[in-house]
């Protein structure tokens, strides 16, 4: 049976992590006036250039935009964001972050109110802690390092988002059956105060199947041979 299963998991649609950091940041665009860079030892740092002028706005944020769109995915990364500071992670977001800066800033059309975004903060002043599903469910449980980084996990299914943050489910919400299914993943500068930092970026678009579903996959015959042979 070992052998088996050893090659079940080589099969397409068995989980293919895609590392999302790189020098060149290939696999992002860059959305507002924020300033995303990677340092050489694989830090992403987010923050706005405030020797430049600007034209303030409601809301006034920037986002790091993947380029590429996803469905169900894990989504794995540590963050790191200042003491009072606010972050988040964007998912399927169709508008890619449009009404969140700039001539056509909307409140109510930021990402969170047409896909969804789970919540990042080191203790600012909303009722969404680390890990919520914000607009729709605070996290509980939180157990988060407020001077080092901290580990989340994202399961983002088409009937339920879970999040883990240092291993820990904090919170899991069906989300709303009008939303999209499919979009982009994205990171937030919430103000024009905002310092961010991520590493350790990587999502698997396919995720693994649960031993049961793997059992009703259509095996070609020489496979499905060696699941009886062994």
């Amino acid at each position: 049976m070992r052998t088996f299963w050893l090659l079940l998991l080589a099969l397409p649609g068995s989980a293919q992590w895609l590392d999302l950091i790189d020098r060149e940041l290939t696999h992002w665009q860059v959305i507002g006036d924020g300033v995303w860079k990677v340092t050489s030892n694989g830090i992403l740092i987010g923050q706005r250039d405030l020797t430049k002028p600007y034209e303030k706005t409601d809301p006034d944020q920037s986002w790091l935009y993947t380029k590429e769109e996803f469905g169900e995915f894990d989504l794995e990364l540590d963050y790191w964001t200042r003491l009072g500071g606010n972050s988040g992670i964007s998912l399927r977001d169709t508008s890619r972050a449009r009404y969140s800066f700039g001539k056509e800033a909307d409140p109510n059309r930021t990402p969170s109110h047409i896909g969804y975004e789970i919540q990042i903060s080191n203790g600012y002043r909303d009722r969404y802690p680390t890990g919520s599903l914000y607009l729709f469910q605070p996290a509980s449980g939180v157990e988060q390092n407020p001077y080092d980084w901290n580990r989340m996990t994202i399961q983002s299914r088409n009937d339920i988002i879970r999040v883990f943050v240092n291993g820990k489910l904090v919170m899991e919400h069906p989300g709303d059956p009008n939303r999209p299914k499919v979009g982009p993943v994205g990171l937030q500068l919430h103000d024009r105060q905002s310092i961010v930092m991520f590493q350790r970026i990587r999502i698997n678009a396919a995720p693994r199947k649960s031993a049961s579903a793997a059992r009703r996959l259509r095996l070609p015959a020489h496979l499905r041979q060696l699941q009886h042979d062994d």
